[in-house]
C-alpha cells in the first residue's frame, strides 16, 4: 500500500495563489486556461477565478477522442492564431501527460511559444518541464502519492489503484 500525503484544502488554496502570484509576475499572459482532466481541472477552475483568465478543458484520460485529440487539434490551432494557452495539471510527476500534450499540440501544427504548462507538484525527475509550480518534490526520496481535496472522497482501494498504476513512481 502506497504511502497517502494529503493535500490539505488551506495548502491547496496556497498553492492556487502562489501560481496566481507567478502568472500575474510574467510579461506572458494566457488568454486561456485549459485544465487537464482529471487532475487538472479543479486547480484550473480555481485559477481561472483568481486571475480572471477564461477556462477551458481537455481530458485525455476519458479515452473519448471527442474531449481529447479533437479538442487538441482545435487548441492547435488557436495556439497558431496567437492565442496563448496555459495547461493547468495538479502534478508533473513522470511527465507522461505533459510530454504527450506537447507531442500531440505539436503535431497538429501548434506554436509551441503559445503554450505553457503550471502544476501545483513539479517532480524535479520528470521528463517534462513546465513554466509555473507551486513547490518541487523529488521522486528519487519522495515515493507519497499526494491526495488533493477533490480526491479526498474517493475509496483508500480506488486511491491504491492510482498509485499503483504506474509502479515507478511510488516504489
Amino acid at each position: 500500500m502506497p504511502t497517502f500525503s494529503t493535500v490539505s484544502q488551506d495548502d491547496f488554496l496556497a498553492a492556487i495563489a502562489t501560481l496566481t502570484d507567478s502568472i500575474a509576475a510574467d510579461d506572458w499572459r494566457p488568454d486561456h486556461l485549459v485544465g487537464i482532466g482529471r487532475g487538472g481541472l479543479v486547480p484550473a477552475t480555481f485559477l481561472s477565478h483568481a486571475t480572471g483568465i477564461p477556462l477551458l478543458s481537455v481530458d485525455l484520460s476519458s479515452g473519448v477522442a471527442a474531449f481529447g485529440d479533437a479538442l487538441l487539434d482545435e487548441l492547435a490551432t488557436m495556439s497558431v492564431a496567437g492565442t496563448r494557452l496555459l495547461f493547468v495539471d495538479d502534478i508533473n510527476d513522470s511527465g507522461a501527460t505533459i510530454a504527450s500534450l506537447r507531442d500531440r499540440l505539436a503535431a497538429a501544427g501548434g506554436v509551441a511559444d503559445n503554450v505553457r504548462f503550471a502544476v501545483l507538484i513539479d517532480n524535479i525527475g520528470s521528463r517534462a518541464t513546465v513554466d509555473y509550480r507551486h513547490c518541487r518534490i523529488d521522486r528519487a526520496t519522495n515515493k507519497d502519492w499526494f491526495v488533493f481535496p477533490w480526491e479526498a472522497v474517493a475509496p483508500q482501494t480506488s486511491l491504491a489503484a492510482d498509485a499503483d498504476a504506474v509502479p515507478g513512481r511510488i516504489a
